[in-house]
């Protein structure tokens, strides 16, 4: 079968790869009918994940049909179409139990891995380097998922690849980091970062009740979309002094909740982004954490910042004294997307959000190499690519 492929920083390509296999009886078999690249592939691409390896498959976000089945699956049958989500997860363990997917005690092989750098391990993940168990991903042609008795959803009739595909992974992950910040009738919500996790968040934040949503980024296709799509007020950090805007749109009290959708990633104009990206270069801390310290000083006393943008090791200069002094909640996580699954594609069948509002691209499985590069420069307004392998 075809595969996107990660073969070094910056480099990707559609290779010839071998057909997956049942390898355990829980296992399905699944022909990929649409795929993504997701923002925190770009992580990958950009060589900022330790463990990965030539040749490994990328993609995380992927849906299709059932081809084949273990003898143990018994809610899936062939010709089902189904959405995946991301984590990997048993459905029987202790994290499990209590529906924190993403922590599944059983479904990383390389948890010793994890151990060293975290101290714990989460659950395994499509397509995202050894440390998460190094299963191949979901942009090719077909992909094994295991414990495909608890993971894949149904997709009823009616609804297109386009509506249901973000299940497996950003809008589950946008809801969650609104659903962590508590939201009360009349809050108001600041989200920094504009892609499609940050697009979701908005939107995720008025399901919940949210009345006022303030979003930050600096590209304007993506401040555009917030606004036009998402009712979003929107803020480019290039442009005005963030802290002091947004005390001034709040009344000096600040935002009810923060969403750090950026991670570790992050940019801004001042000298604060060279002083990271110098510390980055040095390996003195991986990651950049602008938007994360941003969000943390704009919160108003007593509330909460959610962090769903994806961290992978060590920040510096964390501000723990704002966090402390003025009794802030951090909550974070991967998504427990299986949590999610079944209420967000409710949710979708009312009516009450069309996901495929964040698509801006459609591609063929074949050109993935130039899908990167294209969503890694924000080219032509890039904001979600979708990749057909068929």
């Amino acid at each position: 079968m075809k595969a996107n492929c990660w073969m070094g920083k910056h480099d990707v390509r559609v290779e010839q790869v071998p057909d997956p296999q049942i390898l355990n009886q829980q296992d399905a078999i699944v022909k990929i009918t649409s795929t993504a690249i997701c923002g925190s592939d770009l992580h990958l691409y950009n060589g900022f994940v330790p463990t990965m390896e030539s040749g490994d498959i990328l993609g995380h976000e992927f849906m299709g049909e059932v081809v084949e089945i273990g003898r143990e699956v018994k809610n899936l049958n062939i010709g089902d179409r189904v959405v995946v989500p991301f984590p990997i997860a048993c459905g029987r363990c202790f994290s499990c139990q209590r529906e924190l997917f993403s922590l599944c005690e059983n479904s990383n092989p390389n948890a010793w891995m994890a151990e060293k750098l975290w101290g714990h391990s989460p659950a395994g993940l499509f397509g995202y380097s050894h440390l998460m168990g190094g299963y191949a991903g979901g942009q090719a042609e077909y992909a094994r998922v295991p414990f495909a008795d608890v993971g894949p959803i149904k997709v009823p009739e009616g609804l297109s690849d386009d509506q249901v595909l973000f299940l497996s992974d950003i809008f589950p992950t946008g809801y969650m980091g609104a659903e962590m910040c508590n939201i009360q009738s009349g809050d108001t919500i600041a989200i920094w970062g504009c892609g499609p996790v940050g697009q979701f968040a908005i939107k995720s934040a008025f399901l919940l009740g949210a009345e006022r949503v303030i979003a930050i980024d600096r590209f304007g296709p993506r401040l555009k979309m917030a606004r036009e799509k998402g009712r979003a007020e929107t803020l480019n950090y290039e442009e005005v002094d963030v802290l002091e805007t947004l005390k001034e749109m709040t009344g000096g009290r600040g935002p009810d909740a923060c969403i750090d959708a950026v991670g570790l990633e992050a940019h801004t104009p001042s000298l604060v982004h060279a002083y990271d990206r110098a510390k980055q270069a040095l390996m003195l801390e991986t990651d950049r954490p602008i938007a994360l310290r941003q969000a943390i000083m704009a919160c108003r006393n007593g509330g909460t910042v959610s962090v769903i943008g994806v961290y992978g090791g060590f920040v510096d200069k964390f501000p723990m004294g704002s966090v402390m002094n003025r009794s802030l909640t951090i909550r974070t996580g991967q998504a427990h997307v299986q949590k999610y699954l079944r209420p967000l594609l409710e949710r979708i069948q009312k009516g009450e959000i069309d996901p495929s509002f964040v698509i801006t691209h459609h591609m063929r499985l074949d050109e993935a190499p130039e899908g990167f590069a294209i969503f890694l420069k924000k080219q032509d307004d890039c904001i979600k690519i979708v990749l057909k392998p068929h």
